[in-house]
């Protein structure tokens, strides 16, 4: 796995009874404004990595494009930090009334047009995929030991793409939601699968996550964090099996445990 982009600062640090000067990394933190057909669309806080994957996800998050295939061309300026999008096809008139957003790395309702898109891309997922406990267990060690830029810096999130006995792809951000649009963006770009594929994720499962899992379209989101209610009754309506708390040896499953061999007995 490449490095992911950091900075280096200096910084007295106290640790028990001893006080020094070290030098530590600290996460990137890089704003890319979207531009798409020459009109301004949106700036993301970032980390400056897999950036034509982040542009490609993010646009099929909220709906601009369903394939890769309706992409034109992308062009990314690192220097001046803008992604240029080309589309085959103009955009309607109201695509643009959410133009010059900010979107924060902080997570959450950051983004304005949250629900109006959401209604538009979410979808109930089909996914007849089954995982074990154990299998769950050491998907989330894998995840935890390819985790590098976690363990330099300790800010940033990071998102796999599995199939139930390995992981296909990593991506890391300070945002969450970015680090899921970075694993959209790849399954587009590469046309994957994802019938039977899941998503293990180091974040918290907020309604927004969830969402954006519906519209990626895999069945099952196992992470090493707290789910909210929201997202909890989002996930029982649109058919994904939301897993939380899964650290070490234990783990919660919230919704849809078909999915999980060892939790059907407990149907009802």
């Amino acid at each position: 796995m490449s490095q992911t982009p950091t900075n280096k600062w200096k910084v007295i640090k106290f640790d028990e009874d001893s006080l020094n000067e070290i030098e530590e990394e600290v996460a990137a933190e890089f704003p890319l404004t979207v531009m798409v057909n020459g009109e301004e669309f949106a700036t993301m806080v970032c980390t400056p990595e897999n950036l034509h994957e982040l542009v490609v996800g993010f646009l099929a998050s909220e709906g601009l494009i369903r394939s890769y295939s309706e992409i034109k061309s992308v062009h990314i300026d690192d220097s001046l930090g803008f992604a240029h999008v080309m589309l085959y096809r103009e955009l309607d008139e109201d695509r643009y009334d959410h133009s010059k957003r900010f979107i924060g790395s902080c997570c959450g309702k950051s983004r304005q047009f949250y629900f109006k898109s959401d209604v538009q891309t979410a979808k109930t997922v089909m996914s007849k995929m089954s995982l074990s406990i154990e299998q769950g267990i050491s998907l989330m060690k894998l995840l935890e030991e390819q985790s590098n830029h976690f363990q330099r810096t300790g800010g940033v999130h990071n998102a796999a793409l599995c199939t139930s006995d390995g992981i296909e792809a990593i991506r890391t951000d300070i945002g969450r939601h970015n680090a899921l649009d970075k694993i959209y963006g790849y399954a587009l770009q590469n046309r994957v699968r994802l019938a039977d594929k899941l998503i293990v994720f180091s974040g918290r499962i907020s309604s927004e996550v969830l969402l954006k899992i519906s519209k990626i379209g895999v069945g099952i989101l196992l992470s090493k964090s707290a789910p909210t209610d929201l997202a909890l009754k989002l996930a029982d309506d649109l058919g994904i099996t939301a897993i939380g708390f899964a650290r070490k040896r234990k783990m919660n499953v919230y919704t849809h445990p078909e999915r999980i061999a060892e939790a059907k007995k407990y149907l009802t």
